[in-house]
């Protein structure tokens, strides 16, 4: 599973990945592209499919077969935002200055509540939620 947060300037993502019989696994689930930061939450084959369709140009005529089965959602924050993708081709804009998304999102919401960063959200969300883990990837966007 996974938890993601963002708290307005930095990206953290836990490095946790489960397979099939319960294997946990260490991978890497955000990543700069241009002047964005990438994220997937959910299933890693079709996350990994809408983060390269974004990254070719996030056509809609070509908006993967399989991200319709809603396992994953494509995280994309840049200066205008964030904006998300989930079972269709055109991205919901969340309006909020921070959020978090994955099976810890609540412990990092209530951490970034109490005024902590992102990488301390993801933290302690990998402390009390057992399928978030494996250490912490961090990324700050770039403003010129």
């Amino acid at each position: 599973m996974t938890v993601i947060a963002w708290d307005g300037r930095t990206l953290a993502a836990d490095k946790r990945a489960v397979s099939g019989g319960g294997i946990a696994r260490t991978v890497t689930k955000i990543e700069r592209h241009g002047e964005c930061l990438i994220a997937i939450t959910g299933d890693w084959d079709t996350g990994a499919e809408m983060r390269e369709w974004f990254k070719a140009g996030a056509d809609p005529e070509r908006f993967p077969a399989k991200a319709r089965e809603d396992r994953a959602t494509l995280i994309v924050i840049n200066r205008e935002g964030i904006r998300t993708w989930a079972i269709g081709p055109y991205p919901m804009t969340i309006e909020q200055d921070s959020c978090c998304w994955g099976s810890g999102r609540d412990y990092a919401e209530a951490v970034l509540f109490m005024g902590y960063d992102a990488r301390k959200a993801v933290e302690v969300a990998c402390h009390f939620q057992t399928d978030c883990g494996n250490g912490v990837d961090v990324l700050e966007l770039i403003n010129d």
